[in-house]
């Protein structure tokens, strides 16, 4: 019996190590540099593992739950377009850590792909002496410099990890709360809660392996050149697609004649000019400015 108990705590205790751990951040961010007073507030969940963790937007799951209903659905019910707008986001982005090998991997979307380099710099935190509680956690802050700004961090050790939203950690601890400087971007941890397992989130288009400098340099020219990466050449990457069959939005198919594709090729160019303009309006404050 005694044998049987041992080996039934052994499996319990392989269950609660095996669970992955959710956080959820409120983020605070003003991506208009034109107007500061713009200011987006959204949910976004860290979720950590042994091996890994994630970091992304809440309404990225609830977007995918929507769409994966109505591709089950045939595409019958129609998208509730009120609703996915309410789910718009400000964090396309996903950030994976590997926890093994120490390396922190950022995947964005240009047009039909998905783009994911690895973060090349390395985050040197400046540990201070300055504690004070936040919530139910004391906390000790640390200063750094990364992607142009300057960021103040709150991390705890009553917690076992040492990890943080977006692309921070590497201190000895959670981080609770990071903000910069100029409080343009904050992230404060609001709650936090254990999961089955990592999400499985829809992906449309190919993903594209690039380095860190060829990702700012495709972002640029996608925001001067949009309608290039709706096609199958487009982006200037395409020889290192990788994954299957293209999805994502694609340029309208014509039904006539040359003067009617012309119109519709010309109008499609304007629409996809048009919104990326106003989108790069909308967020020329980035997270990281250099």
């Amino acid at each position: 019996m005694k044998k049987i108990g041992i080996i039934v705590l052994g499996l319990f205790m392989q269950t609660i190590f095996a669970q992955t751990n959710r956080f959820v951040y409120q983020v605070t961010m003003k991506p208009n540099a034109a107007d500061k007073n713009d200011v987006k507030t959204e949910n976004a969940y860290l979720d950590i593992s042994a091996e890994k963790s994630l970091f992304y937007s809440e309404n990225r799951i609830k977007r995918d739950s929507i769409m994966q209903q109505n591709f089950q659905s045939g595409g019958a019910r129609g998208f509730n377009r009120d609703q996915m707008e309410s789910l718009r986001s400000n964090i396309n982005y996903t950030v994976e850590k590997d926890k093994a090998n120490q390396k922190t991997f950022f995947k964005d979307r240009l047009g039909r792909d998905v783009y994911q380099y690895e973060e090349d710099r390395p985050i040197s935190w400046k540990i201070l002496s300055e504690t004070m509680k936040i919530g139910d956690y004391k906390v000790q802050k640390a200063e750094t410099d990364f992607g142009g700004r300057k960021w103040t961090a709150w991390f705890t050790t009553d917690l076992p990890y040492q990890d943080g939203p977006y692309k921070f950690g590497g201190l000895p601890g959670l981080i609770v709360k990071v903000e910069d400087a100029q409080g343009e971007y904050s992230f404060d941890l609001m709650k936090n809660y254990k999961i089955s397992d990592f999400p499985s989130m829809n992906q449309f288009g190919n993903t594209i392996k690039v380095k860190r400098t060829d990702f700012v340099k495709q972002q640029e020219k996608f925001k001067s050149d949009p309608v290039s990466f709706m096609s199958n050449q487009g982006g200037g990457f395409s020889q290192t697609r990788m994954g299957g069959g293209g999805g994502g939005i694609a340029p309208p198919r014509s039904g006539g004649g040359g003067g009617n594709r012309g119109g519709n090729g010309g109008d499609f160019r304007k629409r996809m000019e048009d919104r990326v303009k106003e989108e790069a309006k909308n967020n020329s404050n980035p997270i990281e400015l250099n």
